[in-house]
C-alpha cells in the first residue's frame, strides 16, 4: 500500500498562498468594486498565476464566500453572547451587544463595504447575503433567547430577534458611520440606547 507524503512545508506554504490571494482579493474588491474586478488581476496583485487562484481560493465568486467567512470567524460572535450570558439585566446585556456587534463591524468595515457592493451584481446575490447575515443573525437569536430566559422579553424570540437585527445589523452600522459620518462610539452609545428603550417600554 502506497503511503501518503505530507509536508507540513508545502502545506503551510499553501497556507500562505491562499491567505495572499484572499487579502488581494478583498483589497481589490473594496477598491474597484466586486464587478469590476477579475481573476488575472486578483492574481497579479497576489504575486501568483491565474490558475493558482483557481487551484488555492476557488472562482471570483467563491473567492468572495471565502473572504466573507474569514470575515466572520475573525467577528468572534461566540465570545459576544458568552459575555452576553453573563449580564442580568436588559440593559446590560443589549449594551454588551452593542459594543460587540461594533467592534465586528468596525474591525470588518472594508468586508462590509465589499458586500454592499457586491449584492446587486454578484452571480447570485440572494445566496450570498444569506451566507453573510446567517451567523449575525444567529448570535442575536442567542441573544434573544438569553433575554427569554431571563423573563425580559416582552415579544416573542422571532420578533425579538428581528429587532436585534435592526438595531444591531449591518445596516445599522453602516448608515450612521459610513451614510451620516457619526463617529462609532456615538454611534454605539445610539445604537444602544434605542434598543433598551424599545425592549422595555
Amino acid at each position: 500500500m502506497t503511503r501518503s507524503y505530507h509536508s507540513p512545508r508545502r502545506a503551510q506554504d499553501a497556507a500562505d498562498t491562499r491567505r495572499d490571494i484572499l487579502r488581494a482579493a478583498a483589497e481589490l474588491f473594496s477598491a474597484n468594486g466586486y464587478a469590476r474586478v477579475t481573476v488575472a488581476e486578483i492574481a497579479k496583485r497576489a504575486g501568483v498565476a491565474p490558475q493558482t487562484v483557481y487551484t488555492s481560493a476557488g472562482s471570483k465568486s467563491e473567492i468572495l464566500h471565502k473572504v466573507v467567512s474569514e470575515s466572520i470567524a475573525r467577528s468572534d460572535a461566540a465570545a459576544v453572547i458568552e459575555a452576553i450570558r453573563e449580564t442580568e439585566g436588559i440593559a446590560a446585556a443589549l449594551t454588551v451587544l452593542a459594543k460587540g456587534t461594533r467592534m465586528g463591524n468596525e474591525s470588518e468595515q472594508q468586508v462590509v463595504e465589499v458586500l454592499f457592493a457586491a449584492f446587486p451584481v454578484h452571480e447570485d446575490g440572494a445566496a450570498l447575503w444569506e451566507h453573510s447575515t446567517r451567523s449575525y443573525r444567529r448570535a442575536l437569536r442567542e441573544a434573544a433567547e438569553h433575554l427569554e430566559g431571563k423573563g425580559l422579553l416582552r415579544m416573542d424570540v422571532e420578533r425579538a430577534t428581528d429587532v436585534l437585527w435592526f438595531c444591531f445589523g449591518f445596516g445599522a452600522w453602516r448608515t450612521l458611520v459610513k451614510e451620516c459620518g457619526w463617529s462609532w462610539d456615538d454611534a454605539e452609545k445610539w445604537l444602544a440606547q434605542q434598543a433598551i428603550t424599545t425592549f422595555t417600554h
